[in-house]
C-alpha cells in the first residue's frame, strides 16, 4: 500500500496550492480519502473527507468555503485544492484512506509541507 502526496510548497498569504495523493495497492474507490495537517507543536486535525463515490464531502470550520476536496477513482487520486491560504494553514499535510466498511481498516500518507508566509 502507498500513498504519497505531492504539490505542497511555499505560497505567499492569500496564494493557492492542489495537493495530490497518489495511491497504489488497494481497491480506492472503496475507500473513503481524508486530508489532515499537523503544524508543529500541534496535534494532527481532520481539513477535509470526501465519499467514496466522491458525491459528498465535509470541511473542517477553518477551511470551509476556500479548500476543496475532490477525488478520481480512475486515477486513484485524490486532492485538495487550497485557495486564500493564510499562515495558519501552514502545516504538513497528510492524505488517509479509511475503508468504507471497517473504519479500522486505514492507511496515511507520507505527508508535504505547505508553507503560507511572505
Amino acid at each position: 500500500v502507498q500513498l504519497v502526496e505531492s504539490g505542497g510548497d511555499l505560497v505567499q498569504p492569500g496564494g493557492s496550492l492542489r495537493l495530490s495523493c497518489a495511491t497504489s495497492g488497494f481497491t480506492f474507490s472503496r475507500y473513503v480519502m481524508s486530508w489532515y495537517r499537523q503544524a508543529p507543536g500541534k496535534e494532527r486535525e481532520l481539513v477535509a473527507s470526501i465519499a467514496t463515490a466522491g458525491g459528498s464531502a465535509d470541511y473542517a470550520a477553518a477551511v470551509q468555503g476556500r479548500f476543496s476536496i475532490s477525488r478520481d477513482n480512475a486515477k486513484n487520486t485524490v486532492y485538495l485544492q487550497m485557495y486564500a491560504l493564510q499562515p495558519e494553514d501552514t502545516a504538513v499535510y497528510y492524505c488517509k484512506a479509511i475503508a468504507s466498511w471497517d473504519p479500522l481498516r486505514h492507511y496515511w500518507g507520507q505527508g508535504t509541507q505547505v508553507t503560507v508566509s511572505s
